[in-house]
């Protein structure tokens, strides 16, 4: 077991986290007009009250990797929120098939990904796609493990940053992975065009029209997870697979011998 340090204080059961993160370290959100999540518009009577999990993935390694702060930045944000967040670092993950799976940061990775009941990708634009890192970490996570899929119905947010011009690639290949990891992918997205202008000496995202769309992302995210998790397992529920079932125990029950 990985012991991963979460860096928030330990809870249980609170419905809202928002005043255990005051607006003191978000210094460009408008105190009249952000709003703690209505929780009770969004959940059933015996619905789960926990505070959401959600894990943030990035997809670079440089120094001062403008992906990692705009994951940082949304941290921040879904930690108000309500939500109790952890960031990969992606740091020494090996390449998918160059290392067994026992490797302390797949092992890590992967129970973060069973933790979790909500993701954020937020991945550079490299030769027009995403990166080898953030594939690589989408990679490792299998579709299914020991009988549990790590992200079946849950939700997920995407993310680029980019050295010039606006683009989609990025968000639009992220999406297509989440279809194919069976994730709830919420319709709001953020690209970060000329990342390198938008954030300050600080490593803080300066206030703009971009970050009022990252606080968009973020806040969706945390409505769509609220309103999807306690009924995942339905949502996920499929024909073909009860089929399936039913024809393996149709087989048991009918053999002739053990």
């Amino acid at each position: 077991m990985v012991k991963v340090n979460t860096g928030q204080p330990d809870v249980d059961d609170l419905s809202n986290l928002s005043d255990l993160y005051n607006l003191s370290d978000l210094p460009n959100i408008d105190s009249l007009n952000i709003q703690p999540i209505d929780i009770e518009s969004l959940i059933a009577p015996n619905d789960p009250r926990h505070p959401p999990k959600i894990l943030v993935l990035y997809g670079s390694l440089r120094e001062r990797s403008f992906s990692r702060l705009a994951a940082e930045e949304a941290s921040r944000l879904l930690r108000w929120y309500g939500c109790e967040v952890r960031i990969f670092n992606p740091s020494g993950l090996p390449l998918p098939d160059d290392a067994d799976s026992n490797h302390s940061k797949v092992q890590e990775l992967r129970e973060l990904a069973q933790w979790s009941e909500g993701m954020l990708w937020v991945s550079p634009e490299r030769h027009g796609s995403i990166t080898s890192i953030m594939k690589a970490q989408i990679d490792w996570i299998p579709l299914s493990l020991g009988g549990v899929r790590p992200t079946q119905g849950k939700t997920l947010a995407v993310m680029q940053v980019s050295g010039g011009s606006q683009s989609f690639n990025t968000v639009n290949q992220l999406r297509i992975l989440g279809r194919w990891m069976r994730m709830i992918t919420i319709p709001n997205q953020s690209s970060i065009p000329k990342a390198f202008l938008e954030f300050n000496d600080d490593n803080r995202m300066d206030k703009s029209p971009l970050y009022l769309r990252l606080v968009d992302v973020c806040e969706e995210l945390v409505k769509f997870t609220w309103l999807t998790r306690g009924r995942s397992a339905y949502l996920t529920d499929r024909y073909s697979e009860r089929v399936e079932n039913a024809e393996a125990v149709s087989q048991r029950v009918n053999q002739k011998s053990i």
